[in-house]
């Protein structure tokens, strides 16, 4: 049986979808339900479901970058977006990212029936050993790590972690760090010391900070942690940096 799991901040439609699609003729049966993204992933990372019926509009998410977390770190799994958001360029930008079928609310018993038939046939043919390397895959893998370096260039003043920014990109840190290393051929520490030495460097044109107080405005506690970072980074320290400009 191909396990299925349902994702919708609306109780009524999950709890619908569960009674009314006739599940076992499809050789499926629901695995799991959740009412929110974040939930959702931590559930999906746990028992790997088959086919997800999702919703990506919920209160509180980034739908697309929910999406692209999810198709990038499973692969094999058959999606299905149900949702009321009519944006034609939305439902584009959910197709390039490798769903299945984009279906508005509400959704007609034949257009859920077809695309269940779709999944279920896909995952028939599937090919698990070659399926990851292909380009709905790729293409989700770097929406996400844009989404990723643009979270961190928001927050990297602060004590950012890997596991903060992959909770905020609904994959796993491992997989976040994996994909990271595959299209920046950079860690999260390496892009992170980045963001916030070319940080630095603009507070430094201002003579009228201190060195030691710039290093904890953008994210080091540390002064001396700071300032072999800048070294490294730049080749010079903070101070002669400054005199450079």
């Amino acid at each position: 049986m191909y396990r299925v799991v349902l994702i919708d901040d609306e109780r009524l439609i999950v709890e619908g979808l569960s009674r009314v699609v006739k599940w076992a003729d499809f050789g499926c049966e629901i695995a799991a339900t959740a009412e929110d993204a974040v939930t959702g992933a931590g559930i999906i990372r746990k028992i790997r479901p088959d086919i997800l019926f999702t919703d990506i509009r919920m209160p509180g998410q980034d739908g697309l970058t929910m999406l692209a977390g999810l198709r990038s770190e499973f692969p094999d799994m058959q999606v299905t977006v149900l949702t009321g958001y009519r944006d034609f360029s939305y439902a584009q930008e959910a197709i390039r990212l490798g769903v299945t079928r984009f279906l508005l609310k509400p959704s007609k018993m034949d257009e859920i029936n077809e695309a269940l038939q779709t999944m279920t046939e896909r995952l028939k043919k599937s090919r698990p050993d070659t399926e990851n390397e292909n380009p709905e895959n790729s293409r989700a893998g770097s929406f996400l790590v844009k989404q990723a370096v643009a979270y961190m260039e928001t927050h990297y003043a602060e004590k950012l972690t890997l596991q903060e920014v992959a909770d905020a990109c609904y994959v796993s840190q491992w997989h976040l760090s994996k994909l990271l290393n595959r299209f920046t051929e950079q860690s999260f520490y390496d892009i992170l010391n980045s963001q916030r030495v070319e940080a630095a460097k603009r507070l430094l044109a201002d003579p009228s900070l201190r060195i030691g107080d710039i290093g904890e405005m953008v994210g080091y506690a540390d002064p001396a942690h700071f300032a072999r970072i800048f070294k490294k980074t730049t080749g010079m320290s903070a101070n002669e940096y400054r005199n450079s400009l």
